[in-house]
């Protein structure tokens, strides 16, 4: 979970740590209205499905990904124009597909 916190705070996400009730320790972050919550897959469970695929918009496309290398991220797809700004595909800790955007 560590690894998922550093990963998406590498996309200028800042985390508090959370625990509500009995439940488990979890970090969450805010993106505008929206609230981002990383929460651990439990141990015996299944493993994080690699078949989302999430979307973000950076304000510098090359410091960010050149923070994601520095933590051994993949990039699946290196920054390169597009008709709608800037564009590029890694791989978050748990394989899913993030897409970065800067228009």
């Amino acid at each position: 979970m560590n690894s998922l916190r550093t990963f998406y705070a590498a996309l200028g996400i800042e985390f508090t740590e959370e625990q509500h009730g009995d439940g488990p320790v979890h970090y969450a972050g805010r993106l505008g209205d929206v609230v981002f919550e990383i929460y651990p897959l439990s141990e015996d469970g299944p493993v994080a499905d690699a078949t989302t695929r999430l979307g973000f918009s950076v304000e510098n496309m090359t410091k960010v990904v050149a923070a994601l290398q520095t933590l051994g991220v993949a990039v699946v797809s290196p920054p390169q124009s597009t008709e709608w700004g800037c564009r590029a595909v890694v791989r978050d800790p748990d394989g899913r597909a993030v897409e970065l955007y800067q228009r």
